[in-house]
């Protein structure tokens, strides 16, 4: 959405009298003319202000367009400042033979613009995506220790709970094969762990020891008996 102004409005009369004219008073003076008529028209593009128009994304400069090329090259012969002058003011004359290449070099110009902005966006773009994905692995370690965790912890109480003499899971076991009254049946997988640790009691180990008895209170059993 850019535009080049190219200004084509150049008045010629002055060269048109140049050319025709046969004395060289009359050539000298038609080329003064053409001069400042150049000269005015530049200062008359300076003025108009292209760029600040609303709506309008031109480039800083607008090219003064001479439809015959050498009334160009017969104005800067005659003031070699003409071209700087017009440059200075933003303005930069063409002719048929620099015009389509002036407007390719800004094309050029503007699109590798464009390549630079998107390129600088990519990398903002990639750069952004690389520290969320960073973000995201951490979050997948971190979730990789929790479960790590979480699974020592349960590996821990499965321990506690089928390892070890008079362990509770083959006591509640035991309690079925004394003929407790039950709807449910202890999960295979804790079967398989009751079956891989041996038979199965045919008591109940007392879970709390009674006190020991004196020496006197023995013998007294004993002479009862």
């Amino acid at each position: 959405n850019r535009q080049i102004i190219v200004d084509s409005k150049m008045s010629l009369t002055a060269y048109e009298r140049w050319c025709s004219a046969e004395e060289e008073d009359e050539r000298e003076t038609a080329l003064k003319e053409h001069v400042r008529s150049v000269r005015n028209h530049i200062d008359e593009l300076a003025g108009k202000d292209y760029q600040s128009i609303e709506g309008i994304t031109s480039l800083d400069y607008v090219l003064m367009f001479f439809p015959i090329e050498p009334a160009f090259g017969t104005a800067i012969r005659a003031d070699s400042e003409l071209y700087e002058y017009a440059f200075r003011k933003r303005i930069v004359p063409v002719t048929t033979s620099t015009l389509m290449a002036t407007i390719r070099t800004v094309a050029n110009v503007w699109r590798l613009e464009k390549q630079n902005l998107n390129a600088k966006k990519i990398a903002e773009k990639a750069g952004a995506l690389y520290d969320k994905f960073a973000n995201f692995l951490r979050d997948v370690e971190d979730v990789g220790k929790a479960l790590a965790k979480a699974s020592g912890a349960h590996e821990s109480a499965l321990n506690k709970l089928s390892e070890g003499k008079g362990n509770i899971l083959r006591r509640t076991e035991e309690l079925k094969t004394l003929g407790i009254a039950s709807k449910k049946e202890i999960p295979p997988t804790f079967q398989a762990v009751l079956d891989e640790n041996g038979p199965e009691l045919t008591t109940v180990p007392d879970l709390v020891d009674g006190p020991e008895n004196s020496p006197a209170e023995n013998e007294e059993q004993a002479q009862s008996a």
